[in-house]
């Protein structure tokens, strides 16, 4: 495809893993947006944010290991934050993007957060979406409920009748054309001719394993942040992270602004107009920032 608004570049991980991302254009002054997707999700997450910002910011969207376009991994043991955090300073050593503003959704919040922690220089924001460093149960057991499950569909509107039915509370007001979109950004057209996920069904190994484990304590990585300029958003209906916990967190980040989406679960698409809006804002601090 000759006219897509990105390049599609690789890196390589300590394991020998070709790991993937895409690279929108944008000016070489300014901090690239770095998008670091959840759970089971890829760089396609992060469309409508390159819709808006593209051109003006340059956008990179990875796809972690075992997702889209990334190697699966030969050992499901490296399916866990740590290794991500690896990944992506091979990533900072390799692509040597610049300073950067992190847009990590769930668990590309947590990794961003852990990224930060350990090499802080790399940072020049942070966008956190829908998760912090208190994770509800009742999520986390939704997830483990559907993650890593191989179904797979006939057809496209097959495949986004079946996201409805499983993530109708999440987007409540969510009409066809919006399940056919959401389709197409997790799943692919798979080898046998059907529509599936597009992720290494084995991520759901050390995901589910962690459940026997008492939760990490994460306030003091939250904490311990650099002082650059925050943005969390956080789906009025999340089952991941609570009012309470959003309420606390920019005292423990410092420089943080919070936002709420309405009628939103987990997670918020960055396709929301305040959603956009709040980003944009973000984006002027960090530019007066520099």
């Amino acid at each position: 495809m000759t006219d897509q608004p990105w390049q599609d570049g690789h890196w390589t991980s300590a394991d020998g893993l070709k790991l993937h991302y895409r690279d929108y254009a944008g000016p070489a002054d300014r901090p690239a947006l770095l998008c670091l997707p959840g759970l089971t999700r890829n760089a396609r997450d992060f469309e409508p944010l390159a819709e808006r910002f593209a051109g003006e910011w340059r956008i990179i969207a990875v796809d972690f290991r075992g997702r889209g376009d990334s190697d699966y991994a030969k050992d499901t043991a490296t399916y866990v934050p740590a290794t991500y955090v690896a990944d992506m300073l091979a990533f900072m050593e390799q692509v040597q993007p610049g300073p950067v503003v992190t847009v990590g959704t769930s668990l590309g919040g947590i990794v961003s957060v852990l990224l930060a922690n350990v090499a802080p220089q790399h940072f020049a924001g942070m966008i956190i979406n829908d998760i912090g460093p208190v994770i509800e149960p009742a999520g986390l057991d939704r997830i483990r409920d559907h993650v890593g499950q191989g179904r797979s569909y006939p057809t496209w509107m097959h495949a986004a009748r079946a996201l409805k039915e499983m993530s109708g509370e999440i987007y409540p007001d969510y009409g066809v054309a919006d399940w056919l979109r959401f389709a197409k950004r997790l799943m692919v057209i798979t080898n046998g001719g059907r529509i599936g996920l597009d992720y290494d069904m084995r991520i759901a190994e050390p995901f589910a394993a962690a459940a026997d484990q008492p939760p990490v304590d994460l306030w003091p990585m939250f904490g311990n942040l650099p002082p650059v300029p925050k943005l969390v958003l956080r789906g009025a209906l999340s089952d991941l992270l609570s009012a309470e916990t959003l309420k606390a967190m920019p005292k423990a980040m410092g420089q943080t602004q919070v936002l709420t989406v309405k009628r939103v679960g987990h997670v918020p698409t960055l396709e929301e107009p305040e959603v956009q809006a709040a980003i944009a804002d973000l984006l002027e601090k960090v530019l007066v920032a520099q």
